[in-house]
């Protein structure tokens, strides 16, 4: 009996199998593929047929593990056509590290039906209204947008509906946009549901991944909190899924396979026909055009919980207080943060740039630091003495000598977070002090700073947007944002609608606990309008007059935009390479085709980069014509291709 295999590699089709054992759609089994074995699930349909005639090989084993659902193998489908990548590495997001997990000992499992003590939580009336909004046709696929004020207690109101699915017998996936997250929303978790979740990111063991894979396809656990790839778990009995920040651009997968995980699981729940809610302060620009289209229902919860106040907002004009030399901090602002502090306030000083300085260069031959690999400015990180990357980690020292075989004498210019600290523990020793960043949070000591954040005892706080993500610090009355000018300004179609989600995703964090609080700007701009959005309580304002802006304009989400990423180590080469595929995709499909350009950042990874951008009308129509271009077209060595479709960023 012949029989279509998927193998998760980088081919777009199944190969075809004999077999003479029972096998189903579905089923995941052992396959000989070259001169080794590999794990492939049984699929829908075959490869197109080659005229020529090979020998069949044969299934080896069909492994003891649940099959795989027909609605998943859909999305699976559906998933590799919607973002142009080979059927193969759709299935290999979903398998673990190529394999399939047969069942473990009961006693593996145990952690996740361990029961604890559970703390009450009553719902106000706005709360309790919002609730039952939720519950209308959540026995379907639908799909709900959840806004409301940073504070507003949006997380208890979904718990409660996930707490009815899992009486029910169902299990629910939760997405959130950054690992860090990850250990605040367990204790909340267990608080309200009194057992354990299973955390799925990268920083989860191998064999911890692997009790939770194999738990999650035979029912042993109820609860996944996960990052994206989360999404392709195999769910025995899946009832729900919640997109926690669902306007987080972290969601969106920017290296190797190249999806949107909020929209991505928007479809697996379509195809699963079960209920999603998307959570937020700020809604993406898509997700709101879709509520104004009735696509998707809505509700909000305007007032805080326990009706605390929302922050109010303090412009520092810097043109009148001036900053000092080597200060990034003005005198008014050290006044008002002094008086916080003596009131026990807790202090941020928000800046979105990591390490010390972001730009370094020699006084003597002028010299500027870049990275060997890329085309960007290396970054000074003083706690461990280097000058890093942040795109190919590529570091190195100081220690160098000018052209003229002087001593390099350095400039750092501009500020990063590890030069606010500098200056905030010189201005405030007596106080605790804690950089917050990518660089001090995802590590295992974490979650013991967290607790002492919590408990008040670190006084200061130097953030960047990691702070911004959902953290509740119940002593956090003051915020200072120095970089307000320079954050508003860029190239990206976006960057307004990102500054305002995290601003106001920052603001959120002060004042959650009923005192007051107050966020201070740092501007030599009074007439910002960044500024002004952001003291707008309702950013729906915003939203709607960005809606009319990208409509005139014929801008996402009124079109669709497909990036193309042509990269190779031989600039000419790519040149003509990039005109080349133009004048193939002109003659091939209809959509406006702009570029081919050289990428903002030019050269990552010693690659050199050159962009293309289709514009096309919104229907997968595009990508289906696209794809039929690219799989007939034949890219010589050393080209490599990257399509992004529905791209977030420009660089």
């Amino acid at each position: 009996m012949k029989i279509p295999v998927l193998i998760p590699n980088i081919f777009d089709h199944p190969f075809t199998y004999e077999s003479e054992i029972n096998v189903n759609k579905g089923d995941y089994i052992t396959v000989p593929f070259g001169k080794s074995q590999k794990v492939g699930v049984v699929w829908d349909n075959f490869e197109k047929q080659s005229k020529k005639n090979f020998k069949l090989k044969k299934i080896i084993k069909k492994l003891e593990i649940v099959p795989l659902n027909s609605c998943t193998i859909s999305f699976l489908n559906w998933f590799s056509e919607y973002n142009l990548i080979p059927k193969g590495m759709a299935l290999k997001l979903h398998l673990l590290s190529g394999d399939a997990i047969e069942k473990y000992k009961d006693k593996d499992y145990e952690i996740y039906n361990t029961s604890f003590k559970k703390k009450n939580y009553q719902l106000t009336d706005d709360q309790e209204k919002v609730l039952d909004e939720l519950q209308i046709n959540n026995d379907r696929f639908r799909v709900h947008l959840l806004q409301g004020s940073t504070g507003s207690g949006k997380t208890i109101v979904y718990f409660k509906e996930i707490e009815k699915k899992i009486t029910d017998g169902y299990q629910v996936l939760i997405l959130l946009p950054e690992i860090g997250l990850t250990n605040d929303f367990e204790k909340k978790f267990r608080d309200f549901f009194g057992f354990n979740p299973a955390i799925w990111h990268s920083g989860i063991s191998k064999k911890n991944k692997k009790i939770i894979w194999s738990g999650l396809a035979i029912g042993k656990i109820k609860v996944v909190i996960g990052a994206r790839s989360a999404l392709f778990l195999p769910f025995k009995k899946i009832g729900m899924i919640i997109v926690d920040e669902e306007h987080d651009q972290s969601f969106k997968q920017d290296e190797g396979i190249i999806y949107n995980a909020r929209d991505m699981a928007i479809s697996r729940a379509s195809f699963e026909n079960i209920p999603i809610n998307l959570v937020t302060a700020v809604p993406s620009i898509e997700t709101y055009e879709n509520v104004k289209k009735n696509k998707y229902s809505f509700s909000r919860l305007i007032k805080r919980y326990k009706d605390a106040d929302h922050p109010i907002h303090e412009v520092i004009d810097l043109k009148k207080y001036k900053l000092g030399k080597k200060s990034w901090i003005a005198s008014k602002t050290l006044e008002k943060v002094q008086y916080h502090l003596s009131k026990g306030d807790q202090v941020l000083f928000f800046l979105n740039r990591r390490g010390f300085s972001p730009f370094v260069f020699c006084k003597n031959c002028m010299n500027v630091f870049a990275c060997k690999n890329c085309s960007i400015n290396l970054v000074y990180h003083k706690n461990k003495n280097i000058l890093l990357c942040h795109y190919c980690g590529y570091k190195t020292g100081l220690e160098r000598k000018c052209d003229e075989k002087k001593i390099c004498d350095y400039v750092f210019s501009g500020p990063g977070v590890e030069k606010i600290f500098e200056e905030v523990k010189r201005l405030f020793p007596n106080y605790k002090t804690l950089i917050f960043s990518s660089d001090t949070m995802n590590k295992k000591s974490s979650k013991d700073l967290l607790e002492k954040i919590i408990n008040n005892q670190i006084q200061i706080l130097i953030g960047t947007q990691l702070i911004s993500k959902g953290f509740h610090f119940p002593h956090l009355n003051c915020i200072v944002v120095l970089d307000i000018d320079l954050s508003s300004k860029g190239f990206d179609l976006r960057s307004a609608e990102k500054n305002l989600q995290l601003y106001h995703q920052l603001s959120g964090r002060a004042g959650r606990t009923g005192n007051p609080a107050i966020v201070y700007f740092q501007t030599y701009n009074l007439k910002n309008s960044i500024i002004n959005q952001l003291t707008d309580e309702d950013p729906l304002n915003f939203l709607e007059k960005e809606l009319n802006l990208r409509k005139e304009n014929n801008l996402p989400p009124y079109e669709r935009f497909i990036s193309l990423i042509l990269t190779s180590n031989n600039e000419k080469k790519l040149e003509i390479e990039s005109q080349k595929l133009k004048k193939n995709l002109l003659n091939n499909i209809k959509a406006k085709i702009l570029g081919p350009v050289n990428a903002p950042i030019f050269r990552i990874k010693r690659k050199f980069r050159n962009r293309l951008l289709i514009r096309s009308s919104k229907n997968k129509k595009i990508q289906k014509n696209l794809s039929n271009v690219l799989k007939n077209y034949k890219f010589p060595s050393g080209i490599k291709l990257t399509v992004d479709v529905d791209p977030i960023t420009f660089n």
